[in-house]
């Protein structure tokens, strides 16, 4: 399994976003991105971390920082979640869950004693250089896009 640690290269991607087109990740190195893996569009806990990002989108483009949420979840599934909660940031699908797989988070989980594969929620601060700048595993909701927002004022300071 692949461990990624700060300092690492982000492993790159170009994936299909919601509402079409695709969204490739080095092609953003004009400032810091923001990209958290969550397991399931329209789940409470992923939900309401996807609400929390939103309100806090216009801060982040303040400091130049793009939002980026991935899941396994089809670009359709992330359109309707969008829809529905009037999400403001981009959703990317990994469908083949390769990028998953390539940042370490398809992993073994447990639920009510049954075994079971899954994104591990994880977010990654990365910074203009392609570089891991902060990583922060197996998140808290309540309260983590601010943390993440402080995280990247302190990058870009």
């Amino acid at each position: 399994m692949t461990i990624l640690e700060i300092g690492s290269n982000a492993p790159d991607f170009t994936l299909p976003k919601d509402g079409g087109g695709t969204i490739t990740l080095s092609a953003l190195r004009s400032g810091p991105v923001v990209l958290y893996f969550y397991p399931k569009d329209d789940t409470s806990g992923c939900t309401q971390e996807a609400i929390e990002f939103s309100g806090l989108k216009p801060q982040f483009e303040k400091l130049g920082a793009k939002v980026i949420g991935m899941s396994p979840d089809p670009v359709k599934k992330h359109d309707k979640f969008i829809a529905k909660h009037d999400l403001k940031i981009d959703l990317v699908a990994d469908e083949e869950k390769k990028i998953v797989e390539a940042y370490g988070l398809w992993v073994e989980k447990s639920m009510y004693g049954r075994k079971y594969m899954g994104v591990e929620r994880t977010t990654f601060l990365i910074g203009t250089d392609g570089k891991i700048a902060k990583i922060w595993n197996k998140v808290k909701v309540p309260g983590h896009a601010a943390e993440v927002l402080e995280e990247t004022r302190a990058l870009v300071a």
